[in-house]
């Protein structure tokens, strides 16, 4: 009998699909993630159900939605007594482990459990010289500081477990990235690439927000105007903190920044050059995070192979969620905007996935849970939402498959004036519904914007700069929508505000 797959997930933080060659990226190459890639298996839909770290990670842990998990924001972190796919897993027979970013609390009630062991980042972790909290089921915890770049470090961590592992038992480890999440901050080895490269600009990096939400026009992440000194590595003003975001100043001749790594100003003639320089300096640190994790990812890739276990092993890379690389002239993520939404997965297994394979189906980060269990052999449990999608990969996709998923972003107005939505992507349309209210969220700014609909026609408009809700043309889908968006929140025990058109 064939012993049961090792299953190693290699999560990184914030990593667009789109800074990725095999998702034909045009600003950057990632060999080793695309290896996984042409061995196996590329998601060309799959989507996170809520676009923020820490509701991301609870869903894919629990194979639950955040209004089940009660990790719907930044900061309501996970009850560890829920039962989460590691544990049943371990239970199971699977020696498990996780190594790097963990991000849903911190002490007794939230730590990591169903893990064996443990090296995580507290919080977001830093780039360099971090210390993580430690612990296994032997009861040890405490904490262990590290010298060094985080990426790497992580790295030696999953690598010195392979090497200790019991080669009796099949593993379950998490292995997951603090990079490429803000602040950017490359190592010494990547600190110069693209130096003399000129990033190209994303087609919507200039962006009106016309014929759209107030929510788009009023977001404040444009790196134009909200990005601040320390994301860019600038010197600012005196009395002026590099939390700060940097003033977009309506003459920009004469106007000058100066680098943090040479002490010298930088001048600009118009505002033209002045966003592109602000672009030039987020991208290329982003990238360079970016190179890292490939180069590292390179290196487990490389030990599978020399320890004879890779036919053996499921290799799965992905992201928490998407983010904005200068798209629609923004950073960071959150909205339903393809962009965000959008998480790469990749996935290779040489004993039963066909090399070079795109799915085209929608998956969700809710139905990973269900595809570990179903990959481990042991049942999937009742609790869990998601759906297994294993049979995807073996070429018979059920004929009842998914054919749309539900998205809920609940942190109205508290980053980046982002306001509340929730909304349902079918594989050509998107259908996105601003309810302007905190539903009781604490740090909640604003209560009182006006709710507001976005329709978007995905085969014609694949950027989604056309809002088509109001346009009579679009009656019979929007109303098509609507159902389908109560449906989805009906089966998933989601609770509908008020909606008003």
């Amino acid at each position: 009998m064939r012993k049961r797959p090792n299953i190693l997930f290699i999560m990184s933080d914030d990593h667009a699909a789109h800074a990725l060659s095999c998702y034909n990226s045009n600003i950057n190459t990632t060999p080793n993630l695309d290896k996984i890639a042409s061995e196996g298996a590329r998601f060309e839909r799959c989507f996170c159900t809520n676009n923020i770290c820490e509701p991301s990670r609870a869903a894919i842990l629990t194979g639950t939605y955040n209004h089940i998990n009660k990790v719907t924001t930044i900061g309501a972190h996970i009850d560890n007594n829920l039962p989460n796919v590691a544990k049943e897993l371990q239970s199971s027979g699977y020696q498990t482990a996780i190594f790097g970013k963990w991000h849903m609390g911190e002490g007794p009630k939230h730590c990591p459990t169903g893990f064996e062991e443990w090296k995580v980042l507290r919080g977001q972790g830093p780039y360099f010289n971090p210390t993580m909290d430690v612990g296994n089921l032997n009861g040890g915890t405490g904490s262990e500081s590290f010298t060094g770049y985080t990426t790497d470090i992580i790295t030696d961590l999953t690598l010195d477990y392979l090497q200790k592992r019991d080669k009796d038992r099949p593993f379950f480890i998490k292995y997951h990235h603090k990079a490429p999440h803000r602040e950017w901050e490359p190592d010494d080895k990547h600190k110069d690439m693209y130096k003399d490269v000129e990033i190209p600009l994303p087609v919507t990096f200039y962006d009106t927000y016309d014929n759209r939400s107030r929510a788009a026009a009023e977001a404040e992440m444009r790196i134009t105007i909200h990005m601040s000194y320390r994301d860019l590595k600038l010197v600012p003003p005196k009395g002026v903190s590099p939390k700060d975001n940097i003033p977009h100043p309506s003459d920009t001749n004469g106007f000058s920044l100066t680098p943090i790594e040479t002490g010298l100003p930088v001048y600009f003639e118009n505002e033209t050059s002045l966003r592109n320089f602000k672009y030039q300096r987020y991208i290329k640190d982003y990238l360079r995070c970016v190179a890292s994790v490939d180069d590292n990812v390179g290196r487990v890739l490389a030990y599978l192979k020399a320890d004879g276990i890779e036919e053996d092993t499921i290799v799965i890379y992905t992201s928490d969620q998407g983010f904005f690389l200068g798209d629609h002239g923004w950073y960071d993520k959150r909205f339903m905007y393809e962009e965000s939404l959008k998480m790469p997965f990749l996935v290779k297994y040489p004993r039963m996935i066909k090399p070079g394979q795109v799915i085209n189906s929608i998956v969700t980060n809710v139905d990973f849970a269900p595809t570990f269990c179903e990959w481990a052999g042991i049942p999937v449990p009742q609790y869990m939402q998601g759906n297994s999608f294993v049979p995807l990969l073996k070429g018979s996709p059920p004929s009842d498959w998914q054919k749309s998923m539900y998205y809920r972003y609940w942190m109205h107005l508290s980053h980046h004036y982002v306001g509340a939505h929730y909304g349902v992507r079918t594989l050509k349309h998107k259908l996105i519904y601003y309810y302007g209210k905190s539903l009781g969220q604490p740090d909640t700014i604003d209560i009182d914007k006006q709710p507001e609909w976005e329709l978007f026609d995905l085969e014609k408009d694949p950027f989604e700069l056309h809002n088509v809700y109001h346009e009579s043309t679009y009656q019979e889908i929007r109303q098509n929508l609507k159902s389908e968006l109560h449906r989805l929140q009906n089966k998933v025990g989601d609770i509908p505000v008020e909606e008003i058109d």
